[in-house]
């Protein structure tokens, strides 16, 4: 068994760099964490996977002067080449510094442009380095050659134009413009006083015209500046276009160069035709602001990279035909991670207001729920209503959710809503809806998932003292029937706020937790039974066990206690000094994850809370705060067998970090986890990628499979479809020489006929026997003459091969023995 490994399993950003299409406008290539993803630009499916870097993927182009090839830099300071079509690794250079962008203009023969660091922080170089021909796969390349110093780390503030006759770069108020051919800078600041006017003309972006000498730049206030006459540094002028309210996140120019591209927060690709701001079109509502726009070397197609992990591919006549969506990555994942029971789904804050069902297998987001049902106002002074808390109960049936709204102290909106899965639409549909179900915020809400309720509890947990039970009752009139949710019972623990709540397994018991103090409570008369009281602080999180450790509670605090209490005793089992911050217990069997903050990093410990040993230790998962994690259930269950693995059977353990990166633990290499079913397939049987060889492949392979189990003795050998040749007439005549397919119809299942009469003696029926038998009364002279010569055939391959074949009379005599009645064996 192989060591565990933390892994990303996807949900990395997919607008951390622009993306680059492919010259056939076919693919769209995007960075995604250490890897480079390959989309069809009309499925939208993701073809390829490419895996080789080490560190984060910081810049993608394709190859000038080869199509077919990619190549992209990263943190790990190195340059790869591959070969997207088949998703191979060709080449690696080594550059040795931290790579932050990467260009290649055009005519640049094998030089490429690269952002690199000083030794200061946060001053970066633009520099070109060669890159050697060689037939080795691991080529060094550390000669650098600097171009241009105090430059910005984005790409999107250096930009190569005019076929690469010189490069703009821009950082805060300077603009900076470097001709090759002279070898000459010109440098061009504008005003930066702190007054009104000139505040904002901090620059952001920047583009340069493909075929004349004028550059396009971003700014603060909105405002899209034209330079033209840079040569010198007192002849230049400028033009402004203005339509952004907001900075202006991303430019650029169309192939030919006769619209500019722009967009920012306020969701709208602009297209100003012609450089005049009288002629502009737009696209609106993409969804969230624009943080990168590209365009396709053919120039029919846009690409937009957005601020929510989407990626929108745009006609030319501005339609939006494809959209990419990766996990939405929201400010704050205040509802945790969730499992949804039905599609086994990852459910957690989305879109503002929204909750997304995302996909761990394909790595895509399912669909987003409008929990709201508001229009989203980017606007950062304006106070949104967010959604907090959500839960689902009986198998997917029913959804919770709690959205809150507070402008001060005073002013608290509260809403909870509860939504029940509809059969006929596929989708969560509103049942009920309540306005203020507590005073103060809700802390926890959760559902009594036991099978032997009928109908479904909900208890939420308020900072107002009390924790509330829900139940599901009759709503009917003389209109319709319905159903509808009601407050059933309402507790409460010497008016300390209520922060956890949770059931146990059987669901016959209820634990709240009120700040230090723990009590257990009986479901079905809502009667205190049992306080459990821990002077070690705030109770942080609160589970039952599991299966065979379902008799005991788990709690962690605020001051880093981990204890456990052993409900049948009513006293405490065992505690630890652990400074838990997630603590999750597995759903499909007796284990539990505790991801513990330490100086180093994040720890995870895997145990079951019958025994305070850990089964399972690894240290420093993660250098940052791991803030949620949940139980996965697998599709397909492992078979480990020691102590340590046996917690990886049933379930993965995903978790979440602070910067929202989406890791779990697997004992596969990333290369088997990552790659697609099609290429294993490809991979595993050397085929043509085409549907019928993936069926034919299949089909040899159980061949052969059943070819190997035959042993020795047995006396039956499977006939090969190849040998036939009615099939073989069938698949290899050209299609305009065949004869009529009623001719060919009878032929084909005559042959599949014979086929089966060969495979076994036992298998065919009576009335093929009756005729088979007085076939062969006519002429038994006949079978026996060709017997002796059959004989004499095989007796030179049974040396090689054990397996025999039936001769017509061997067959007639196993015929009349499976006539013969044993029936009276059954007597006996």
């Amino acid at each position: 068994e192989e060591g565990v490994r933390v892994v990303r399993c996807g949900g990395s950003r997919l607008n951390f760099r622009r993306a680059v299409f492919s010259v056939d406008s076919k693919y769209i290539f995007c960075v995604s964490g250490d890897f480079v993803k390959v989309y069809s630009t009309t499925t939208e499916e993701c073809v390829h996977i490419l895996h080789g870097h080490t560190d984060l993927v910081s810049g993608i182009l394709v190859n000038p002067s080869n199509h077919l090839q990619l190549y992209s830099c990263s943190f790990d300071g190195t340059i790869k080449l591959w070969d997207y079509v088949d998703g191979i690794l060709i080449k690696t250079f080594t550059i040795g510094p931290k790579l932050h962008a990467f260009f290649i203009p055009l005519h640049a023969e094998d030089s490429v442009f690269l952002t690199i660091s000083k030794e200061e922080p946060d001053i970066f170089q633009l520099v070109s380095v060669k890159l050697p021909k060689s037939t080795s796969q691991d080529v060094e390349a550390r000669q650098l050659t600097f171009v241009l110093d105090y430059i910005n780390r984005s790409p999107k503030c250096i930009a190569f134009g005019n076929e690469g006759e010189y490069v703009a770069a821009v950082r805060d108020f300077y603009l900076s413009v470097y001709f090759f051919k002279k070898k000459k800078t010109c440098n061009f600041t504008l005003p930066s006083t702190k007054n009104k006017k000139n505040a904002k003309n901090k620059f952001t972006c920047v583009a340069c015209h493909p075929k004349e000498d004028c550059i396009a730049s971003g700014h603060m206030d909105g405002k899209i500046r034209l330079w033209r006459n840079f040569h010198s540094d007192q002849k230049y002028t400028y033009t402004c276009l203005h339509w952004h309210h907001d900075m202006v996140m991303d430019l650029a120019f169309t192939v030919t160069g006769t619209s500019l591209l722009s967009g920012g927060r306020e969701c709208v690709l602009v297209e100003w035709r012609d450089g005049s701001e009288k002629n502009k079109e737009f696209l609106p509502r993409l969804g969230s602001s624009i943080e990168h726009i590209s365009v396709s070397p053919a120039g029919d197609l846009f690409c937009t990279s957005h601020s929510d992990n989407k990626i929108t591919v745009i006609h030319r006549n501005l339609d939006a035909s494809a959209v990419i969506q990766g996990l939405v990555k929201d400010r704050s994942i205040s509802t945790g991670l969730m499992v949804d029971p039905r599609t086994k789904a990852l459910v957690l804050n989305g879109k503002p207001g929204h909750l997304q069902f995302y996909s761990l297998q394909g790595d895509k987001q399912l669909y987003n729920l409008d929990i709201i049902q508001q229009e989203y106002i980017n606007d950062e002074g304006l106070t949104q209503t967010e959604l907090t808390k959500a839960a689902f109960g009986c198998s997917g049936t029913w959804l919770a959710t709690v959205e809150q709204r507070q402008e001060n102290e005073n002013e608290l909106e509260l809403q909870m809503k509860l939504w029940n899965y509809s059969k006929k639409t596929q989708g969560f549909v509103l049942n009920t809806k309540i306005a203020m179900p507590h005073d103060d915020h809700i802390t926890a809400l959760c559902f009594n998932n036991a099978e032997s309720y009928e109908k479904p509890i909900l208890v939420t947990a308020s900072r107002d003292g009390h924790f509330k039970v829900w139940i599901l009752t009759d709503d009917s009139d003389i209109y319709k029937k319905a159903i509808a949710w009601t407050c059933d019972f309402v507790g409460s623990y010497h008016k300390y706020q209520a922060t956890n709540c949770c059931f146990s397994e059987d669901g016959s018991l209820l634990a709240v937790s009120f700040e230090e103090i723990v009590t257990i409570w009986d479901s079905q008369t809502w009667e205190l039974k049992c306080t459990f009281c821990q002077r070690a602080g705030k109770i942080r999180h609160l589970c039952f066990g599991r299966l065979t450790c379902s008799k005991y509670l788990l709690g962690t605090t605020d001051n880093g206690i981990l204890c456990c209490w052993n409900l049948l005793s009513c006293s405490i089992q065992w505690s630890a000094k652990l400074n838990v911050r997630v603590m999750e217990p597995d759903p499909y069997s007796d284990h539990v994850a505790a991801v513990a903050q330490s100086s180093a990093g994040s720890d995870l410990f895997v145990f079951k809370p019958s025994e305070p040993r850990p089964l399972y230790i690894q240290k420093n998962v993660s250098r940052e705060e791991v803030q949620w994690g949940v139980f996965v259930p697998r599709d397909v269950p492992e078979s480990f067998t020691s102590e340590t693995h046996q917690w990886l059977n049933r379930s993965q353990f995903y978790f979440l970090t602070k910067s929202q990166s989406l890791l779990t633990f697997s004992t596969k290499s990333p290369e088997e986890k990552l790659t697609p079913t099609s290429k294993q397939l490809l991979a595993e049987e050397s085929l043509p990628t085409t549907p019928f060889s993936f069926i034919l492949g299949k089909h040899r392979q159980q061949q052969g499979a059943k070819l190997t189990e035959t042993s020795e003795n047995e006396l039956v050998q499977l006939p090969l479809t190849e040998n036939i040749p009615a099939i073989t007439e069938l698949l290899h005549t050209p299609a305009h020489v065949l004869p009529s397919a009623s001719f060919l119809c009878s032929l084909f299942v005559n042959s599949l006929l014979l086929s089966k009469e060969t495979k076994s003696a036992e298998e065919v029926p009576d009335d093929v026997d009756m005729e088979g038998n007085k076939e062969s009364d006519d002429s038994d002279e006949e079978y026996d003459l060709t017997e002796k010569d059959k004989e004499t055939n095989n007796n030179t391959d049974l040396g090689e091969d054990a397996i025999h074949q039936l001769s017509k009379s061997e067959e007639k005599e196993l015929r009349k023995f499976r006539k013969v009645d044993y029936s009276w064996l059954t007597a006996l």
